[in-house]
């Protein structure tokens, strides 16, 4: 008895909050389950954050968002990335991070 009735719809992200998140670093980890972007903000070393990092050659950025995406929906997200930097490289040819053949900056 399948009287279920079928649906094409596509889903569009709702009204957007007021404020936006700033990062400037993303860290990719991973579970055999989902993978999680830590999206930090990294700002000008202290005297104090330089020593401590000269110490023991570590950092801490304040993470401002934690995202876990199920494993699905990682090559979905990937090829919308890659499709932005696209548009964006072709709207900005001058600006763009990949502009001259040199790639990212790692």
């Amino acid at each position: 008895m399948s009287d279920r009735k079928h649906i094409n719809f596509t889903i569009v992200p709702g009204e957007a909050p007021e404020t936006r998140v700033y990062s400037n670093f993303c860290a990719v980890s991973h579970t055999p389950f989902d993978v999680t972007l830590s999206f930090c903000e990294v700002l000008p070393l202290s005297d104090h954050d330089l020593q401590t990092a000269e110490a023991n050659h570590v950092v801490k950025a304040p993470v401002r968002v934690s995202v876990a995406l199920p494993l699905a929906l990682v090559p979905t997200l990937i090829a919308a990335l890659q499709d932005n930097m696209r548009a964006f490289a072709d709207a900005q040819p001058a600006q763009s991070p990949t502009a001259g053949g040199q790639g990212p900056v790692h």
